[in-house]
């Protein structure tokens, strides 16, 4: 197969995934055994089909082969007890021995949505909910997932192994939560695909300013979320957040991988698709549901792309939704992108003044950007050896490694302009 054929088998199996899951899952009640069975399945799949083809029903090829693969588990002495207390009660055995693919769920029956509550569960810490996601949902290796977060594969590995027996210890049901749970636990699952895109965009270490194996990732399980609930404004406000912001990747680096910041990219290569339908999405999720938090970062993505140019961004309307925003969602991220809305339009010293309050919280004090902000409103300021500080203290703190070249870059620059 082509490598365009290649990457068609990938994006397949990373779209049958949860719902091959979900079939095992309800089948046989077991999360654990389940997910490592479908994980060997798609390894096959994907080791197999760029050679043999598709088969002419790839998601009950899959079923089949993880079926047989949960059964020899089931069947292993290792886990005959655990069998005779769940799986073995729930059918007869021959159905055990002989899946079939007219087993499957019937396909509007999408478990996706499920397991993305399962995997968002507050029972898991918030390292293994963004793992469990992206292996169980996103169909991910624990080697890509290593790969993406910079980490040791036996990390995530043990990441993905405690939350699998924080699911088992539970006794946590394959089933949506009921209502008064439902809209916390889509808050979580919210929260995961920002994180997960987050850091996608600007990963937090390494030798790279992005990821797009998780912001696409992120986008494409948003894109689900989106299909099964159309009429969540917050929902349509997360993916319209995403795909205004990645719209602008191509612009953010230049050929050696340096960083280039928002006022100087070059707007003529956003993507104009993504840009498109960010703004549809969002004007419609503010003119029909209640505004939330990411409905308004989505709003303030807009007027960023709206502005043919940097000169020419609405920056007084993007205070207003950053006001609007810290008063519905407050946070310190929040009141640091506002510093920089409010010195564009007040000056930097207004800026400055706002950030001050930042320095007592102790997270903010430790992360890079605080000093970073704090860096470039001193250079507006013409403070140009405060500025040389920040821009120093905000380079050691960070471990992106683009991010610390331009940031003593800027240092070196001031140094030289002195």
């Amino acid at each position: 197969m082509t490598g365009q054929a290649g990457a068609r088998v990938e994006d397949l199996l990373r779209q049958l995934a949860p719902q091959v899951l979900g079939t095992l899952v309800r089948r046989y009640g077991r999360f654990d055994i389940a997910e490592d069975a479908v994980q060997e399945a798609l390894l096959a799949a994907a080791l197999q089909w760029p050679e043999q083809g598709i088969p002419e029903s790839p998601r009950g090829w899959l079923i089949t082969v993880a079926s047989r693969r949960l059964t020899d588990e089931l069947r292993s002495d290792h886990a005959r007890r655990r069998r005779e207390e769940t799986a073995a009660a729930q059918m007869p055995a021959d159905e055990l021995l002989a899946p079939s693919p007219a087993d499957e769920v019937p396909p509007q029956e999408d478990d996706t949505l499920t397991l993305l509550f399962l995997c968002a569960h507050p029972a898991l810490t918030p390292a293994s909910q963004l793992a469990l996601t992206l292996r169980a949902v996103g169909g991910l290796t624990t080697a890509e997932i290593a790969r993406a977060f910079l980490v040791p594969e036996a990390t995530i590995a043990q990441r993905i192994s405690r939350a699998k027996q924080s699911i088992k210890e539970s006794g946590i049901p394959f089933s949506l939560p009921p209502e008064p749970e439902r809209a916390e636990r889509l808050r979580v699952v919210l929260h995961v695909l920002y994180l997960i895109f987050n850091e996608g965009y600007t990963a937090t270490s390494g030798p790279d300013l992005q990821r797009s194996e998780l912001t696409t990732e992120a986008i494409r399980l948003a894109r689900e979320v989106r299909r099964l609930l159309p009429e969540d404004g917050e929902v349509a406000g997360l993916l319209a957040l995403m795909l205004l912001t990645d719209a602008r990747r191509s612009a953010r680096t230049r050929p050696d991988g340096s960083l280039v910041p928002l006022a100087e990219q070059d707007r003529g290569q956003w993507n104009q698709e993504f840009i498109e339908d960010g703004l549809t999405l969002v004007t419609g999720a503010l003119s029909k549901t209640p505004v939330g938090p990411y409905q308004l970062q989505a709003a303030i993505a807009a007027v960023h792309t709206e502005a043919t140019r940097a000169e020419d961004t609405d920056w007084p309307q993007i205070v207003v939704l950053y006001e609007f925003l810290e008063r519905i969602s407050p946070n310190p991220m929040v009141t640091l992108n506002h510093a920089v809305a409010v010195a564009m339009v007040q000056g930097p010293q207004a800026g400055l003044e706002l950030l001050r309050p930042l320095d007592d919280d102790d997270r903010m004090a430790r992360h890079h950007r605080l000093h970073a902000v704090r860096a470039h409103l001193l250079e507006l300021a013409n403070d140009r050896a405060a500025a040389r500080t920040s821009y120093r203290e905000a380079a050691r703190r960070t471990t992106s490694l683009p991010e610390q070249r331009y940031l003593k870059a800027r240092a070196a620059q001031l140094m030289d302009d002195a």
